[in-house]
C-alpha cells in the first residue's frame, strides 16, 4: 500500500519558480482539474536581470493557450515595441533588420509580475510566494519539498522552472558548470542616452568581445538596458570584468561614447549567468520531475534571448504533468517524452544558434562581410535568416 495515498498529497503539482517559465507552466495546467502549487522565493514585483526583450515566439507561443493573455500583455507600462534591430559589425558599417513577430521591450519588474498576474486572474493555481526552496526528495509515490524554516510540502509531481540557479536542477540532475555553454552578463539602465529611439533595439560587435556583443534596448519612459554579455569561456580564459569592460566600452567605443556623453544611470550595474542551449544532448527530466527555462539550459546562444523558450518548455511541461496524471505514470521513461519535445521544437534551433555562434566568434571579419552583403540586393533577407 502506498505511503502517500493521492488524496494525501498536498498538491498534484509544484512548480518552482514564477517566472515566465512557471507560469506558463500555470497557465497550461489551469483547464487540467489538477491541484497546483506556483512557489517563488520572491515577493512580486521584484527585478530580474535580463536584457528585457521579449521575442515574438513568446507571444506566439502564449496566444495558442488564449489570445487574450497576449492582449492583456500588450497594455503593459513601461514597454518598447520593436519593429527592428539594428546590427553594429567590428568594421562600423551598420545593419538593419526588421521582425515579423511583434515583440516588445519591458523591465522583467513589469513583464514576470504581468504574468503572475494572468495566473492569478485565469487559473485556480495556488500561489506561494516568499516562499524558497531548500531542498527536495523524488520517491516512488510523491515528491517531498523542503521550504525553509522546516516547512514541507508533498506533490506528486515537481516541475524545476527556478532560473540559472535551480535547486531542481542542482539536486536532482547535478552538472558541473560547462563555461563553453554559458554566457556571463552585465546589464544597467540608463536615461537621456543620445540617439537611441524607441522600436529598434541595438547589438554592437567588436573585435574585442566578438564572442558576445553590448546591446542598447529601449524599454520606455525614457530609458534603455544597456549591457554586455560575452562566453564564460573567455571570460574565465582572459579574466575578464565584465562590469569593467561595459563602462569602458561606453567611454571608447566610436558608435557609443557620444552617445552617453549625457547619459544618467540608472542603479548598479548588475550580472547574471545565461546556460546556453545547444550543446551535447542532456536529460531534463526525470521520475516525477522535469526541468524548464534556463533551469534546463535553454538560452539562444546566438541572440541571448530565453523568455521565449521559457514559456514554450513550460507548456511542454504543463501537457506532460497533465499526462502523467491521466496515465497514472510518472516515471523517468515516460517524462521522456517531454524531453523529446523540447529537443524537437527548441533544441534544435537552440543547436543551429550554437554552431553559428561558435563559428562567428573569432571571425570579425567574416561578420564584417556578412554586414557587406546584406547591403547587396536580395541577400539581406539571407542574412537576416541565418541569424534568427
Amino acid at each position: 500500500m502506498s505511503g502517500f495515498p493521492e488524496n494525501t498529497l498536498d498538491y498534484d503539482v509544484a512548480i518552482i519558480g514564477a517566472g515566465p517559465a512557471g507560469t506558463a507552466c500555470a497557465l497550461a495546467l489551469r483547464h487540467s482539474g489538477l491541484r497546483v502549487a506556483l512557489l517563488d522565493k520572491a515577493q512580486f514585483p521584484r527585478d530580474k536581470v535580463c536584457g528585457d526583450a521579449v521575442p515574438g515566439q513568446a507571444f506566439k507561443a502564449l496566444r495558442q493557450l488564449d489570445p487574450a493573455f497576449v492582449e492583456e500583455l500588450w497594455q503593459l507600462q513601461p514597454r518598447d515595441d520593436v519593429r527592428d534591430s539594428r546590427l553594429v559589425a567590428p568594421s562600423g558599417a551598420g545593419l538593419t533588420l526588421q521582425w515579423k513577430l511583434p515583440s516588445f521591450n519591458s523591465p522583467r519588474e513589469t513583464f514576470d509580475a504581468a504574468l503572475l498576474g494572468l495566473v492569478r486572474a485565469h487559473s485556480d493555481t495556488t500561489i506561494l510566494e516568499n516562499t524558497g526552496l531548500k531542498g527536495l526528495e523524488v520517491m516512488p509515490e510523491a515528491v517531498r519539498l523542503h521550504l525553509a524554516e522546516g516547512a514541507e510540502l508533498t506533490c506528486g509531481v515537481v516541475i524545476g522552472c527556478d532560473g540559472a540557479n535551480s535547486v531542481v536542477g542542482r539536486k536532482l540532475l547535478p552538472a558541473p558548470l560547462d563555461r563553453a555553454h554559458h554566457c556571463a552578463g552585465v546589464r544597467a539602465y540608463y536615461e537621456n542616452v543620445g540617439g537611441a529611439s524607441s522600436g529598434t533595439t541595438e547589438f554592437f560587435l567588436s573585435s574585442d568581445y566578438l564572442a558576445g556583443y553590448v546591446w542598447l534596448f529601449p524599454v520606455g519612459e525614457g530609458r534603455c538596458n544597456v549591457g554586455l554579455g560575452m562566453l564564460s569561456e573567455i571570460v574565465s580564459e582572459h579574466k575578464v570584468d565584465l562590469k569593467e569592460t561595459l563602462t569602458h566600452v561606453l567611454a571608447t567605443h566610436p558608435e557609443l561614447a557620444g552617445r552617453f556623453a549625457q547619459a544618467r544611470q540608472l542603479g548598479p550595474i548588475v550580472g547574471f549567468g545565461l546556460p546556453l542551449g545547444g550543446g551535447r544532448t542532456r536529460r531534463i527530466s526525470g521520475g516525477r520531475f522535469m526541468l524548464c527555462g534556463d533551469a534546463a539550459s535553454l538560452i539562444d546562444p546566438l541572440q541571448g534571448h530565453g523568455i521565449d523558450t521559457a514559456i514554450q518548455s513550460g507548456i511542454l511541461a504543463g501537457a506532460q504533468a497533465a499526462s502523467c496524471f491521466e496515465k497514472q505514470d510518472f516515471s523517468a521513461e515516460f517524462m521522456r517524452q517531454y524531453d523529446a519535445r523540447v529537443e524537437h521544437k527548441i533544441g534544435r534551433k537552440l543547436a543551429k544558434s550554437y554552431r553559428l555562434m561558435r563559428f562567428l566568434s573569432n571571425k570579425a571579419w567574416l561578420v564584417n562581410a556578412a554586414v557587406g552583403l546584406a547591403r547587396v540586393p536580395g541577400l539581406k533577407p539571407w542574412v537576416q535568416k541565418a541569424i534568427g
